[in-house]
């Protein structure tokens, strides 16, 4: 166990050193998270822009197997995020012995999802027929996804990992191998996509063995790691093999099904809602996407933040000093609220400035500017809702949260953003802050049933 990351509570301390230490528990968790994270979304970064500096055919092949294999992946690694809180529930409660047999498990149910994920990828050719899609574009889609999927099983190979680095509260390891990745990857896709160092030039297909290829080493490299590495002599990946476990299995199921579904349920909100505003013209979908990049980096740190407060509520549930936990879940929400009160702020003053550095279209500009005013208040509901659904996921509570978000996306914020984008029944036809309205409430409404099942859950459980 890293003492530095997960030190065990002192209950005797006064209530406000006790939160302030909890809180930077939270930032040496959540740090390297977020560098893990930045880099991960840096790749997708990298393939848009040398994509787009081959040829335009290349850039939308690449962005439609994106589009494509993103919200599955994201379905995949929210199952084995299960891993996370159960193995740091483990380390609290010093149960070691069963550490290994979880992360064995993780690594069963990570093989079958990549042979599932592999399936897809390789039998997209219908689903492009079906789009029209013209024949060049989709040969290029279909060669991208090929050679991305033979990367799958190693990306699927490090997310299963994670469950074991980062529920023992070495968030480091991740960050490390993640940023490897984005280091392989940009002179890969360099290389291979404009045809250097005598390689041929694969357009955008080479994003995808990029892609593979950069995953491929940088998980090798990880497995070397942990079984070289003294700090995890106890927890040997060969030494410690276990078979598979249906019981410990279906636990693992259990828990991580709900966060694939919620996590898939929200990506696929956000494809549809660009499919929606398609025919309001490339002016509009350019702002909207602009937008939709924008807060999804500012996201990034109050997800990181959520993702250590979800192994930290664990670990101290683990360690039997729950009264700690449910005081960290609930001092969590100043923190989120100060974190999206910041970002709010700055989205709504500096919306004119943020437009000028993505575009010089001045009609781009006005559009994306206004849906960032709006996106101000989308980012306060989203921050507080992340911070919610992250304690209950520590507590292992999941089922629930997926039944609020499925009610929050597809019941309040899709239907409302729809009648306010199209219609006039509630007031005149938005346009594209109608969705951005719609978003907000159906954050705002997860917020606040997730805010009331933590509530409940930290008050039964007290109880």
């Amino acid at each position: 166990m890293d003492e530095e990351h997960q030190p065990v509570p002192d209950t005797r301390a006064p209530l406000v050193p006790r939160i302030l230490t909890e809180w930077r528990t939270l930032a040496l968790l959540g740090g390297p998270i977020l560098i893990a994270q930045l880099a991960q979304m840096a790749n997708g970064v990298i393939d848009t822009v040398m994509a787009g500096h081959a040829s335009a055919e290349d850039l939308a092949a690449v962005g439609i197997g994106s589009a494509i294999w993103m919200p599955v992946f994201l379905f995949f690694m929210g199952v084995l995020g299960a891993l996370q809180p159960i193995i740091s529930g483990y380390n609290g409660s010093r149960e070691t012995g069963r550490i290994m047999p979880a992360t064995w498990q993780g690594l069963y149910i990570g093989a079958a999802s990549a042979v599932l994920m592999i399936l897809l990828l390789v039998n997209m050719q219908p689903l492009f027929s079906l789009m029209n899609l013209d024949t060049h574009t989709a040969t290029i889609a279909v060669g991208y996804l090929n050679a991305f999927a033979w990367g799958v099983p190693f990306m699927l190979l490090m997310v299963a990992l994670r469950g074991l680095t980062d529920g023992l509260g070495h968030t480091r390891v991740i960050m490390a191998f993640s940023v490897l990745g984005t280091l392989i990857n940009l002179p890969l896709n360099w290389a291979l996509i404009y045809g250097k160092f005598g390689l041929p030039e694969l357009g955008g297909v080479g994003c995808g063995w990029a892609t593979s290829i950069s995953n491929v080493v940088a998980a090798i490299a990880m497995v070397a790691y942990l079984n070289r590495s003294p700090v995890y002599r106890q927890f040997h990946l060969i030494a410690d093999w276990a078979r598979p476990d249906p019981e410990n299995l279906r636990y693992i199921l259990r828990i991580g099904l709900p966060i694939g579904f919620t996590i898939f349920v929200e990506a696929s909100m956000f494809a549809v809602i660009a499919l929606f505003l398609a025919p309001l013209g490339p002016v509009v979908v350019a702002g909207h996407q602009i937008a939709l990049n924008v807060t999804s980096l500012t996201f990034m740190v109050p997800l990181s933040i959520g993702m250590a407060l979800t192994l930290r509520i664990a670990f101290l549930m683990g360690s039997g000093t729950p009264g700690t936990a449910h005081l960290l879940s609930r001092s969590s929400l100043i923190l989120a609220g100060l974190t999206a009160l910041l970002f709010a702020s700055s989205l709504f003053v500096f919306a004119g400035a943020i437009a000028r550095l993505y575009t010089s279209d001045p009609e781009v500009q006005r559009v994306t500017t206004l849906l960032l005013k709006f996106a101000a208040a989308f980012q306060i509901a989203d921050v507080i809702q992340v911070t919610c659904i992250s304690a209950l996921r520590g507590y292992k509570d999941t089922r629930i949260p997926m039944f609020i978000m499925l009610f929050s996306f597809w019941g309040v914020g899709m239907p409302l953003g729809y009648v306010l984008t199209f219609t006039d029944l509630i007031t005149n036809a938005m346009g594209a802050p109608g969705f951005w309205v719609g978003l907000t409430a159906g954050l705002a409404s997860a917020a606040l049933l997730l805010g009331w099942r933590l509530f409940l859950y930290t008050r039964s459980v007290d109880q």
